[in-house]
């Protein structure tokens, strides 16, 4: 069967991987959405997606048997921390062997949900807590189950604001849902970068990949504003750049699914960005070569993220199944809904900074 045509959300972002879409890798010798060897995995809960079962991850580390020794008969004392570490151990030993057997799932994008969940989450956890001591408002704004269309703004040179939403759905959703992004094409030509995102549940931006994970119940995240959005100079920082044609909207109208408007206070003034070397971006590929007030200058120091306070706050959903099936051929409709997420987002944006405090506090 041909390949399906590439439609790409953001007429504006960069194209480096060409028009087909890049390919879709497995894990462990199997073909995508399957498994090797053993029954099916069973079902995690969203508590226990979140505990990573590595030794060297959670607080209970610290924890020594001194301080535990004066909890009396409440079950607290050193038998029970060996055991929870005992737990850990057999937990990792047992999901290192799941790797090296190649007993563990990928769907048909290539997402591994057992790696994102215990590896890739926690690494990320760190940077979202302690970093940049998310905030997160109106998480119940996206639905327990169906499927949903998330659509953020996009700030901050480097696009960890994708992530630090990725994590704010994984852990502060009552159900635990999983956030997929969508990226863009540059992401999936870089080498290791290319195969992680995979593996964390992204995939391109195409209404072709989008379509099918809607409708599949899942939540789809997209910045329409795409490179345009991110790598804007600091002077037009939480000022919205253009949301392309309106793709995410027929994608949704398609679907059936609702729109969850997101806005991101505080990814802005991570690098802020007083000027793009378009030169050196020409030969190297990129849509842009940041210039900050450390980088290049301090070398890997000066890549280093400031670490601002951030606030992701989810916006009221904007249903579409109540439009026809034709609806989603409809330029005006596309148009005036396509503004009114623009604006709402805008406006929350507003909203957050005037209530802001500081920038870093």
């Amino acid at each position: 069967m041909a390949d399906a045509k590439v439609i790409p959300f953001d007429d504006d972002r960069a194209r480096g991987g060409g028009s087909s879409r890049p390919p879709r890798t497995g894990g462990g010798g199997r073909g995508a959405g399957g498994r090797t060897g053993g029954g099916p995995r069973p079902p995690q809960d969203a508590a226990a997606r979140r505990l990573t079962p590595l030794p060297a991850q959670g607080g209970d580390a610290a924890e020594g048997p001194s301080e535990q020794a004066g909890d009396g008969g409440n079950g607290a004392g050193p038998g029970a921390d060996t055991g929870r570490w005992e737990q850990r151990l057999a937990g990792g030993l047992a999901f290192l062997r799941r790797r090296i057997t190649g007993e563990y799932e990928v769907d048909e994008f290539g997402y591994d949900e057992e790696l994102t969940d215990q590896v890739l989450m926690s690494l990320l956890r760190p940077l979202y807590e302690k970093y940049f001591r998310v905030e997160v408002r109106g998480i119940e704004n996206i639905p327990s189950e169906g499927g949903a269309l998330v659509v953020a703004n996009h700030s901050g040179t480097l696009p960890l604001d994708g992530l630090m939403m990725q994590v704010a759905v994984h852990d502060r959703h009552p159900a635990g849902r999983h956030l997929r992004l969508l990226a863009a094409d540059l992401v999936f030509v870089l080498p290791v970068v290319s195969e992680l995102a995979r593996k964390a549940g992204h995939t391109l931006a195409c209404t072709e990949d989008a379509e099918r994970l809607l409708r599949r119940g899942e939540v789809v995240g997209v910045m329409p504003e795409g490179f345009k959005g991110i790598g804007k100079p600091f002077s037009e920082r939480y000022k919205l750049q253009r949301f392309g044609r309106g793709g995410f909207v027929s994608t949704a109208l398609r679907a059936g699914v609702p729109i969850v408007p997101c806005s991101v206070v505080g990814a802005e003034e991570i690098y802020p960005m007083v000027g793009n070397a378009k030169t050196v971006a020409r030969l190297l590929g990129f849509p842009y070569f940041p210039l900050t007030p450390t980088f290049p200058w301090l070398g890997p120091l000066g890549a280093l993220p400031l670490p601002t306070k951030w606030t992701i706050q989810f916006g009221e959903p904007i249903p579409t199944d109540g439009y026809a099936p034709e609806a989603a051929e409809d330029p005006m409709l596309m148009f005036n809904l396509t503004d009114q997420v623009r604006e709402e987002i805008q406006h929350t944006l507003y909203k957050l900074l005037v209530r802001r405090r500081s920038v870093f506090f």
